[in-house]
């Protein structure tokens, strides 16, 4: 990964959608080297704010820039929802796929240590069609970590699995992600205690960060542990008031 990753400081953002404010003057920083939750209602802005901290989207007002001043294009990588592997390529070419469309020489060797590393090897050739939908997020997540960018983003990468092929997904991503300044959004409060280093809730409209939560010890935390058990109630009491506002 090279140098220190920065901290991702989002400055007075604003957006407005149909003519209505989504969000207003919304400041939120995702620490260095540490993983940021955000949870919320469907449709109060999580994505939008993601796409905008990933440039993929402009606000209407509002800065996102790295504490480190060095632009953030090319060091961002994204994961969501959708695994969005091509059909024609293999697993290997998946996840290589960036390099190949920047016309650089693919690193087939770290392809495969990545694939190796999230319990796919021996399938390094198999297309996406012949892979189970917790296989082809696994190839979705070595791409995400072929990338090697400082700056990771997700947005609800695990929502379609089950139960526990999520879990197993869950302590993978942990575990190969740590150190990376990361920004998760998910509906899960299990999955946001288990990943996250700080939580927040987003709510209201326009949208705010209601709630700001530190959770105790280190990721992937245990599904019982108890401080873990705690932090999840109080986030479901975060969750409960802002669907209510």
């Amino acid at each position: 990964m090279g140098s220190a990753p920065p901290s991702l400081e989002l400055r007075g953002l604003t957006l407005h959608y149909e003519g209505h404010p989504l969000f207003a003057g919304l400041d939120l920083t995702v620490e260095a080297g540490r993983c940021t939750a955000l949870l919320g209602a469907s449709g109060v802005g999580k994505t939008s704010l993601l796409r905008i901290a990933a440039g993929l989207a402009a606000p209407d007002a509002g800065t996102v820039q790295a504490s480190d001043g060095v632009p953030l294009r090319g060091r961002v990588a994204w994961m969501g929802q959708q695994d969005l592997l091509y059909p024609w390529a293999r697993a290997l070419e998946n996840v290589t796929i960036g390099s190949r469309l920047r016309g650089e020489k693919p690193d087939k060797a770290r392809a495969e240590e990545l694939l190796n590393a999230v319990g796919l090897q021996g399938r390094e050739r198999a297309l996406p069609k012949e892979l189970s939908g917790g296989m082809r997020q696994r190839v979705a997540l070595a791409r995400t970590l072929y990338e090697n960018r400082p700056v990771v983003l997700m947005d609800e990468p695990f929502s379609a699995l089950d139960a526990i092929t999520r879990a197993t997904m869950q302590e993978l991503a942990a575990t190969l992600l740590a150190g990376r300044t990361t920004l998760l959004i998910t509906h899960d409060p299990l999955e946001a205690c288990r990943l996250g280093h700080r939580l927040y809730v987003m709510a209201g409209r326009p949208a705010r960060l209601e709630r700001e939560i530190a959770v105790p010890g280190t990721p992937p935390r245990a599904p019982d542990d108890e401080e873990l058990l705690h932090t999840q109630g109080l986030l479901m009491r975060a969750l409960l008031k802002g669907r209510a506002t």
